[in-house]
C-alpha cells in the first residue's frame, strides 16, 4: 500500500457500556462500547495507527471517551464536541439465549452527523487512510448519520482508501426493509465485506455459508470475511476460499468479540498481511476477548496474540 497516515479510519457512534455481571441481578460494571469505536481501539492496540471520527456530548460520558481513545493511542482529531447533544449510553443484559442490548441513544451527538460535518479534518483523515470502516450501526443510528456513512465511503472511494463493512444488524435501530436497502448499497461500495451468519440470515434469508459469500460478492465486495461465531470465519477474496477453524475456549462475554475481529483482521491488512493471513490473526484475538468481561477492557494487545498463534 503507499504511504498513509492512517492505517484505520472509523466512522460512527461511541457509547458508554453498563453491563450486567451476573444474569438477573441489578449489577453493572460500566465501560466503553460502540462497534466501530471498540474495532479502531482493536486495531491500535494490534499496532495500527488509527483514528476515530464522531461526534459526542459535552458530558462527563464524552470526556471519558476522549480519555480512552487518548489512553488507546486513539487519534481523535475527527471528534466534535457538541455542546447541545448528549453522549450515548447503552446496557447490556445477559440470560440463556445470551447477551441483549439496550439502547439510550435518541437525539445523541453523534446521530446529529451530517455530510456537511464531514467536510474539513474527517474528509482529510478518510483521505489519508488505508481503510475507512463502519458498519450498519453507523449508518442506522439516523437518517442524517447514514447520509454521512455513504459520503464517507464515497470519498474514501475517489481517494482509492479501502473501505470496509461490518453489517451489524440491530432492527431495533431501524426497519428491516431499509436495513436491507442500505446494506445492499453499502455492499456495492466497499471493499472488504465483515457480515456475520445471524445477520446474513436476516438480511437475506440465506443461511448456507457459501451463499452468503456468493451474495457479497454478488453485490460488489472484492472480499468477503463471514463470522461464523463458535465455527470460526469463512474467508473468500481472489477467487481463493479459506475456513478458519474457531479457537475453543470458555466463553465470558462476547459482546465485543466480532469487533475485536474486524479491528484486527483491518490492522494485519494494513501491515501488509494478505486477508488469510490476518484473518488468522483476527480470530486468535477475538477468542482472546471473549475470555473477558466488557466490549474494550479484554481487546487483547499483538503480544498476547502472537503468544496465542
Amino acid at each position: 500500500m503507499d504511504a498513509r497516515t492512517w492505517d484505520v479510519v472509523a466512522l460512527g457512534e461511541a457509547m458508554v457500556e453498563f453491563n450486567q455481571t451476573s444474569p438477573n441481578q441489578p449489577q453493572y460494571l460500566q465501560g466503553f462500547g460502540g462497534d466501530t469505536s471498540n474495532a479502531v481501539i482493536a486495531a491500535a492496540r494490534a499496532g495500527a495507527r488509527c483514528a476515530y471520527l464522531t461526534r459526542i456530548g459535552a458530558d462527563s460520558f464524552g470526556h471519558s471517551l476522549l480519555q480512552l481513545w487518548g489512553q488507546e493511542g486513539v487519534s481523535t482529531a475527527g471528534v466534535t464536541t457538541a455542546g447541545a447533544s448528549h453522549t450515548g449510553i447503552y446496557f447490556v443484559t445477559h440470560g440463556s439465549e445470551g447477551h441483549e442490548f439496550h439502547y439510550r441513544r435518541a437525539d445523541s451527538a453523534a446521530s446529529r452527523m451530517t455530510p456537511q460535518w464531514l467536510s474539513g479534518v474527517p474528509t482529510e483523515m478518510i483521505r489519508n487512510a488505508h481503510f475507512l470502516h463502519l458498519s450498519g450501526i453507523s449508518l442506522a443510528i439516523s437518517a442524517g448519520a447514514c447520509d454521512t456513512g455513504f459520503e464517507a465511503m464515497e470519498t474514501a472511494r475517489e481517494a482509492a482508501t479501502l473501505v470496509s463493512f461490518d453489517s451489524n444488524l440491530r432492527l431495533k435501530l431501524w426497519p428491516l426493509a431499509r436495513a436491507r436497502a442500505c446494506t445492499a448499497q453499502a455492499v456495492s461500495m466497499c471493499d472488504v465485506f465483515l457480515p456475520s451468519l445471524e445477520d446474513m440470515l436476516v438480511l437475506t434469508g440465506l443461511s448456507e455459508p457459501n451463499d452468503i459469500i456468493h451474495w457479497g460478492h454478488d453485490h460488489g465486495a472484492a472480499t468477503v470475511v463471514l463470522k461464523l461465531g463458535s465455527q470460526g470465519a469463512l474467508v473468500s477474496s481472489g477467487g481463493e476460499r479459506q475456513h478458519i477453524p474457531a479457537r475453543h475456549v470458555t466463553v465470558r462475554d462476547a459482546t465485543g468479540a466480532g469487533d475485536c475481529f474486524c479491528g484486527n483482521l483491518l490492522a494485519r491488512m494494513a501491515k501488509g498481511d494478505d486477508v488469510f493471513q490476518a484473518a488468522r490473526y483476527a480470530n486468535a484475538a477475538a477468542a482472546l476477548s471473549v475470555q473477558g468481561f466488557g466490549a474494550v477492557s479484554p481487546l487483547p494487545h499483538s503480544d498476547s496474540v502472537f503468544a496465542v498463534l
